[in-house]
């Protein structure tokens, strides 16, 4: 799809790295510009150096409704109208349900969840005023299937999928498309934190093989995901091939979820 996108402005949220990143690599490859965010502003700004010109690094704490509106006024205002968002910034920190904290539930909704509802409202009542825009959020197929030790990251990932679908509904008469992309298991540092220290390689390979003690199946593809994979379903939904899809939520898990 190569210049599919050209002469499109993207806002991307967690774009310092992982699949953020590669996101952001694979907007710039198909032509579009890239307002790249991220909490840690060095992370973009080296994208930025690897990339160059036609990324724009900025400082964004999703969290923060004030400083994405401000954030999305000056994107607007100094480069031009957006056409994509990709909500991408996430948390996840893994622990028992009970011996999860209350400040660890409230952080996994407060990124994972209102800052999806921050970008997303922001850009959209932009977007439908001009009768055309694609939002799409990086969501996790942990929401769609009980993960031992994920019940903050599982139940806040869910919320912002039917968070995308509802606001798709009411943006579609306006020309906005609104999607999820829901990974699996992706080689990213998010992932790596959850691997024993020293023991990556057969980490690795009890993700692919499944582990039935904690009711988890493996990947029947046989292989971790890229993050590149998750940024090419991403464009795909971003980009005009996907002009008749909205309120989609497209697993990339290889399998995992054995979903239908």
């Amino acid at each position: 799809m190569s210049g599919a996108l050209d002469g499109r402005l993207a806002l991307v949220t967690g774009a310092g790295r992982g699949i953020g990143a590669a996101v952001v690599e694979a907007l710039v490859e198909e032509g579009a510009r890239v307002v790249a965010t991220d909490l840690a502003l060095g992370d973009v700004e080296a994208l930025a150096g690897k990339l160059g010109e036609r990324v724009t690094p900025r400082r964004l704490d999703v969290t923060d409704a004030a400083a994405v509106d401000t954030l999305v006024d000056a994107a607007e205002s100094q480069l031009g109208p957006l056409d994509i968002a990709v909500n991408v910034a996430g948390i996840l920190r893994d622990a028992p349900v009970t011996e999860l904290t209350d400040e660890d539930w409230a952080a996994h909704f407060a990124v994972n969840t209102t800052g999806v509802f921050h970008v997303s409202r922001a850009v959209a009542r932009r977007m439908t005023g001009r009768g055309r825009g694609s939002i799409v959020t990086v969501a996790s197929n942990a929401g769609g299937i009980p993960r031992a030790n994920f019940a903050a990251y599982a139940a806040s990932k869910a919320a912002a999928v039917m968070f995308t679908k509802c606001l798709g509904l009411e943006v579609a008469r306006q020309g906005v498309r609104c999607n999820t992309v829901s990974p699996g298991s992706t080689m990213t540092d998010m992932q790596r934190a959850l691997w024993t220290e020293g023991e990556e390689e057969a980490s690795a390979r009890r993700v692919i093989e499944g582990d039935l003690a904690s009711y988890r199946t493996g990947i029947p593809l046989g292989r971790i995901a890229a993050p590149s994979d998750i940024a090419d379903a991403v464009v795909f939904l971003a980009s005009d091939r996907a002009r008749h899809i909205t309120m989609h939520d497209l697993y990339v898990d290889g399998g995992a979820t054995l979903r239908a």
